[in-house]
């Protein structure tokens, strides 16, 4: 089986310019001790907006590996599929994440959940996980909710990984499944459950991406009780290592973290839990690296910052049309968006500033930057312009890509 490795990123490039800044972080991670394989991760939804396809995230990943000579692992992921979409996807992909949303907290057929409720009723009572503080206290009706709200969702990513497994052949990609789009935060009984479903579906997942307590908005930092997250966190941990050995999954399985980057705040409990547990996660980091090109055109001056601050403009003025598809991710208040004008007489460094997301700096705009991370169709639209500026600034571009990618998220959860 193609197995993916303890610590792994998925390294969003919208524009699939950034192949080898990303893989440099890598690198200098791997140089520091931490052997981190590198996920490139590109949804249906980008590629329809950009106007790409997964042939070429494949292309930009294996010129990068060969360019740097790079031997650790690389994968390609098909990000957030669904049995609708996932034939664009099967040449160019080795990791498929089983997008299985729409069907969380439908119902499955009654006979199925009374089936799952009998066969898992074995674990009724007091449940002991190691790791876990105190044991966890399962009933039938817990396991029922259970059932009633994700069995569906299981059997849909089962149906979604034995299409692709008939295409690829048994073993050759990584298989994903995510949860994490859901109301509430799963607790640790529920997260045994869900697991349970996924083995019976007979999915080989290698992580599993579960909801979390507190808000992971796009781009910036994590919002809500970091205690209570990094509680969660360990916790999940300790089931997926009990899921492990009592379900039959794959012993390599372990946490999947969406929409991870930039979640400052918590990323130092993340790292403790990891190293207490010896366990391994895949941090999910996406569209981080758009707005890294942003921060270096409006850097490199001229031309650049004119298409920074004209990516701004439009992006203000569509902001409805660009929040809808992300309102749940994003918390923008419009009164603390700067206005044109005041955008207009901003030095490129004033614009990086603005935009760049170090919470020491007094001029840092979580507004300004979360209504730009969403505004990469605006840079889309641009076509040639925009494409051509990521090549005629190529070197300033690709410092901001590596660095916070190695700095402000491999160094901080992988290896501080």
């Amino acid at each position: 089986m193609k197995a993916l490795e303890k610590l792994s990123i998925g390294a969003g490039d919208r524009f699939g310019h950034q192949g080898l800044a990303q893989l440099r972080a890598a690198i200098m991670a791997r140089e520091k001790g931490a052997d981190v394989a590198v996920v490139w991760n590109k949804s249906n939804r980008e590629h329809n907006l950009i106007g790409t396809e997964p042939a070429d995230v494949r292309r930009e990943a294996d010129q990068a590996v060969k360019t740097l000579g790079w031997k650790g692992g690389y994968y390609v992921d098909a990000d957030h599929i669904g049995l609708g979409n996932v034939d664009r996807f099967l040449d160019a992909s080795d990791f498929f994440t089983l997008d299985v949303a729409d069907f969380t907290g439908e119902k499955a057929d009654a006979g199925a959940i009374d089936a799952f409720v009998r066969k898992y009723g074995r674990f009724e009572g007091r449940l002991a996980i190691p790791g876990i503080e105190k044991p966890l206290q399962v009933s039938k009706e817990a396991i029922r909710a259970v059932a009633e709200k994700y069995l569906l969702a299981a059997q849909e990513a089962g149906k979604i990984y034995r299409y692709v497994e008939s295409k690829k052949g048994r073993g050759s990609f990584v298989t994903e499944v995510s949860m994490d789009e859901t109301d509430l935060p799963q607790t640790p009984d529920e997260m045994i459950f869900i697991l349970a479903a996924i083995a019976d579906e007979g999915i080989p997942a290698q992580t599993i991406a579960p909801k979390f307590t507190g808000r992971f908005n796009k781009g910036v930092d994590y919002v809500g009780d970091v205690r209570q997250f990094e509680k969660e966190f360990d916790e999940d941990l300790c089931v997926i290592a009990w899921a492990v050995k009592e379900l039959g999954l794959p012993d390599n399985l372990k946490l999947s973290v969406h929409s991870g980057s930039d979640k400052f705040s918590i990323y130092a409990g993340m790292r403790r839990a990891l190293k207490a547990r010896n366990a391994g996660v895949h941090l999910k980091t996406a569209g981080t690296t758009w707005i890294e090109e942003l921060i270096g055109l409006a850097e490199a001056g001229g031309e650049g910052l004119a298409i920074a601050r004209d990516c701004y403009r439009i992006a203000l003025g569509r902001f409805e049309e660009l929040r809808k598809p992300y309102a749940t991710v994003i918390d923008v208040d419009p009164s603390k968006l700067p206005n044109i004008k005041e955008v207009d007489g901003w030095s490129g460094k004033e614009f990086a500033e603005a935009l760049r997301h170090d919470q020491g700096c007094p001029r840092y705009n979580m507004h300004f930057r979360q209504l730009l991370h969403i505004s990469f169709k605006v840079a889309a639209e641009m076509g040639k312009r925009y494409l051509s500026a990521l090549e005629d600034h190529a070197e300033v571009i690709a410092r901001n890509v590596t660095s916070n990618l190695f700095e402000r998220h491999m160094q901080k959860i992988f290896l501080d």
